[in-house]
Order: structure tokens, then sequence, then C-alpha cells
């Protein structure tokens, strides 16, 4: 089931002076696991991780590039949206960005959204860009995004 309505066009990425994100697909394969492998601790110590099963023990190459392909998939049935975070100047990886159905009744869409363990520092900024984004952009009222 799609997570927007029918007729409803997903805005272009964020951009901003610090992030640019961009819809994650195999093409980022490398560098995200290289980010998330090396983040496991930081990434379940950050709100809106707590109760998810996410992320797990590490995956092969191969089982990421698959992860991947399957949240590009979601991306263009439109039942789920996942962004890359790149730093807006030097095109690093930052972190990601995921827009899924919610698991409560009482929200419409579940947001969450991690940074690299070295750049801790870019967590509030990110959430305050994508909490101003959620609210300008996209067609949810009751997003559920875990606090900073």
């Amino acid at each position: 089931m799609p997570l927007v309505p029918d007729g409803f066009v997903v805005p272009p990425p964020l951009t901003t002076d610090q992030f640019r994100l961009e819809p994650l697909g195999p093409q980022h394969n490398e560098v995200d696991h290289a980010a998330w492998t090396t983040s496991i601790e930081h990434i379940r110590a950050t709100p809106g991780f707590a109760d998810t099963d996410w992320p797990g023990e590490a995956m092969t190459l191969a089982e990421n590039e698959a992860d991947l392909r399957r949240h590009a998939l979601d991306f263009e049935e439109r039942t789920g949206f996942t962004y890359v975070v790149l730093d807006a100047s030097t095109g690093n990886y930052v972190g990601c960005v995921y827009f899924y159905p919610s698991r409560s009744p009482e929200f419409d869409v579940d947001v969450c959204s991690w940074v690299r363990h070295e750049l801790a520092h870019l967590d509030r900024p990110l959430h305050d860009a994508v909490r101003r984004w959620l609210r300008d952009s996209w067609p949810w009222h009751a997003p559920d995004y875990a606090e900073r």
C-alpha cells in the first residue's frame, strides 16, 4: 500500500547548507556499508532505533546491496522512502533518513534518522531540517519522529 496519496508528487530531495539528501540505492553500497557497520552502537543509541532490530549483526556487502535494492524498490512503489544524507559541501556520507508506514495508529508515518558516530554533532541539525521538510513538503500530519 502506498505511503503517500495517489497523485502526490514526491518532493525534491532536501538540500540545506549542511546536507544534501538523495534516494538511497545500490550505488551507495560500499559507503553505506562502511558507515553503518562502524556506527552500530551509536545508531542503536539514537532516538527512534531502540524498538527496532536494526542495525543487527553486520551484513556482507552483497546482503547490504540487496537491502539497498529493497529500499529503492520501496521508493519506486511509494511504500517507503529512504534517503542517504550527504555533506552538502563535500558529498561525504553522513547517514540516512527513513519514512515508512507507522506501526502505531496514532501516527501516519514512522521517521528515523541516524548519522555516523564521528558525526554525532550533526544529529540534531539533521533532525531539525527533516522536521521542517516533513512539515513543509510531505502530506503527513502526525509523523512519529523521536525528539532529539
